[in-house]
């Protein structure tokens, strides 16, 4: 089966999603860590490829230079279209780096237009009238507004994109894209027309991402959040050019000992935090002595882990209130603070595998990648979805493990502890 569709996704945990997405709508995918020494080669007849990059928050040009290498690998793969991935939520800043992006990417591309939807309504993200709500509120009045990395405090997606951009940003508002896939067609030419390259698409439901979806198909660029690739796999299947896969294909049977690592700060993992440890022990790592003594505070969480992870699942967090991280931050700098926890982690991480865990649930995008970079991890096979966007995967390679690679963002309350029973079913 030959490679169809090509994607570059700007954190780990959105490309478990996104892959997620495509596996559930018939297409068979494959997750690649990083840019593949290899080239992309021995895919096993995957008909898509998500390369996930941790771009969403480094130096702008560090971000368009490995975007541009994950798209020369795709296109060399075969790749027919592209879709450049990015959270839900929208998560950059002023300076990018979606638009430097995007841009960048559709000049390779020899394009002159893409899309911008980073709606997912099933977590609660829709957009109307070029402004993204995070469930019944804006965004900017959401607990993304505190996010340590990537403050959102601007609902308007045009507005915000505009200011990352070099040329202006257009929008096809609700009723257009209600009217069906010719009306957003048309918006699209007009827009063209008007020497606009990207435009904001309102979507508030998933009917509404398989409309968009279908008014993409011969766009050579999409980007969005996950949702957006909802109806990027039917157009294959209409060209009969692809045909469906089953859902999903079980993962092996798990092994080994049990363990959670929390590094995201945001609403829905400090409840996940707070759920867990009521009920299965819990030790919290502080950002200002990790950064102090890295290996100290390695060594002794490894030590209380060990003393009780063999009587069931033990949960190591480092997740915190907005002012506690601001505290942080303002006391480490906000580089050193993320960093900190980072290290930490992924010390602790390793450790744990050595120890004989087998199973992690790790939430938070910058901590799942540092995570799974000092883990050595490459590739990942797709199992079930947990909750909505988030699925249990399994490392090709070695070290065997099973990972569920959470969003800060999603999941509900007891998200922990369920997704470790879901492996006993």
């Amino acid at each position: 089966m030959p490679l169809i569709l090509g994607c570059i996704a700007d954190d780990l945990t959105g490309a478990t999603d996104l892959a997620n997405t495509l596996v559930k709508q018939g297409m068979k995918t494959t997750l690649t860590i990083g840019l593949p020494s290899d080239g992309l080669i021995d895919l096993g007849g995957v008909s898509a490829v998500v390369i996930a990059l941790k771009s969403r928050t480094t130096v702008t040009a560090d971000a368009v230079r490995l975007s541009l290498e994950a798209l020369e690998l795709l296109r060399k793969g075969g790749a027919r279209q592209i879709l450049f991935k990015y959270c839900s939520t929208f998560d950059s800043t002023d300076k990018g780096n979606i638009g430097p992006v995007s841009e960048a990417l559709l000049g390779a591309l020899g394009s002159n237009f893409t899309v911008a939807c980073p709606a997912f309504p099933t977590a609660g993200r829709t957009i109307y009238n070029g402004h993204l709500f995070a469930g019944d509120v804006l965004l900017s009045d959401s607990s993304m507004r505190d996010h340590p990395l990537t403050p959102m405090t601007d609902s308007n997606l045009v507005s915000i994109l505009s200011r990352q951009s070099q040329k202006d940003i257009g929008l096809v508002p609700f009723p257009t894209v209600d009217a069906g896939p010719n009306a957003i067609r048309t918006a699209f030419a007009n827009l063209r027309a008007r020497g606009i390259r990207q435009a904001i698409v309102d979507a508030i439901t998933d009917r509404h991402l398989m409309i968009i979806g279908e008014a993409v198909a011969d766009m050579p660029l999409v980007t969005g959040g996950s949702g957006i690739a909802l109806g990027l796999p039917d157009n294959f299947f209409r060209a009969g050019i692809l045909r469906p896969e089953p859902p999903y294909t079980a993962l092996p049977a798990a092994h080994g000992m049990a363990a959670v690592l929390a590094g995201s700060c945001s609403q829905a993992t400090s409840a996940q935090v707070a759920h867990m440890s009521e009920r299965r022990p819990a030790l919290k790592i502080d950002p200002i002595e990790a950064a102090s003594d890295r290996e100290y505070v390695t060594a002794r969480t490894l030590d209380w882990a060990r003393q009780r992870m063999k009587d069931g699942p033990i949960l190591i967090y480092a997740t915190a209130s907005p002012d506690a991280v601001h505290d942080a931050q303002q006391k480490l700098g906000l580089a050193k603070a993320g960093e900190a926890i980072e290290h930490v982690m992924a010390d602790v991480a390793r450790g744990l595998v050595a120890a004989g865990v087998g199973r992690l649930v790790i939430a938070g995008g910058e901590t799942s990648g540092a995570v799974i970079q000092a883990l050595g991890i490459k590739r990942l096979q797709i199992g079930a979805e947990i909750d909505p966007g988030v699925p249990w995967t399994m490392s090709i390679d070695e070290p065997r493990l099973h990972l569920a690679l959470k969003s800060g963002n999603f999941g509900t309350p007891n998200f922990f502890l369920k997704a470790l029973d879901q492996l006993e079913q």
